[in-house]
């Protein structure tokens, strides 16, 4: 079956990393304020014009594109955020009026949830809990 193949099993494809992930929001306007001042992405300026109205963050190195379209229902897709200590990242976004999950494990790690104005869901992930 295609896709499933062993780990380094197909020598073809070399991935380095994520360059960025793109997400559909219902404003873009609100989706930057929520993702920058909130999350803690910074806004850059070399989208070009795409005929879609968007925007390109940075984060960490890696990039979530916006594009101004329907999202997806609720539940559908996800991204995750790499932080270093997700028991603070959640108090101070409660202390900011964010509606975050309460952490819990996966694996030997630590993950928690919240959405973005448009209903998309953000995962907040700190590793070796």
């Amino acid at each position: 079956m295609a896709g499933r193949g062993t780990l380094g099993q197909n020598a073809g494809v070399q991935p380095r990393g994520i360059h960025h992930v793109s997400i559909n929001v219902n404003d873009v306007a609100k989706a930057i304020d929520f993702y920058t001042e909130v999350l803690g992405f910074s806004c850059r300026q070399d989208r070009p014009d795409l005929g879609i109205a968007g925007a390109w963050l940075e984060g960490g190195g890696q990039q979530v594109h916006l594009l101004e379209l329907p999202p997806p229902p609720a539940s559908g897709p996800h991204f995750a955020v790499l932080v270093d200590d997700l028991g603070a990242t959640v108090a101070q976004l409660r202390d900011r009026g964010v509606e975050v999950s309460d952490p819990s494990p996966i694996g030997t790690s630590l993950q928690a949830f919240l959405y973005d104005p448009s209903g998309n869901q953000v995962e907040l992930h700190q590793l070796g809990a």
